[in-house]
């Protein structure tokens, strides 16, 4: 069984690769792996040694520190989350799909639309 950790930076590797519109092979390409490595370490079913997120964080443009963050509220959270909100945001292709078409939006109109979603979901 993969430990929590191995799978909250997979999970926070593949979130990057999401945003930044990169494929597994893309980034295996980069890093110098094959791409089933990569899906292995985006399950975390295969730990991630330190080299090797060194190299993934350069690949995607990040600190090495980008994939631990969260953990720590992780194992502190309470269960005031919303009942409509998947337990796994980050593996979820269509909210993360949604992240990145909306920070493709000019930012002034971003904002509007933040303002907006907010007055749907407070109607709601």
């Amino acid at each position: 069984m993969p430990h929590k950790v191995d799978v909250h930076v997979g999970q926070r590797i593949r979130q990057r690769r999401w945003l930044t519109g990169m494929t597994q092979q893309k980034l295996a390409e980069l890093v110098g792996i094959k791409f089933q490595q990569i899906q292995k370490y985006e399950t975390g079913a295969n730990r991630v040694s330190a080299s090797r997120l060194w190299d993934i964080a350069d690949a995607l443009n990040v600190d090495v520190a980008h994939f631990f963050e969260g953990l720590e509220a992780e194992k502190t959270k309470n269960e005031t989350v919303p009942e409509n909100i998947p337990a796994d945001l980050i593996g979820d292709k269509e909210a993360m799909d949604l992240v990145r078409s909306y920070y493709a939006i000019p930012e002034n109109q971003r904002r509007r639309l933040f303002e907006l979603a907010r007055v749907l979901s407070d109607v709601a």
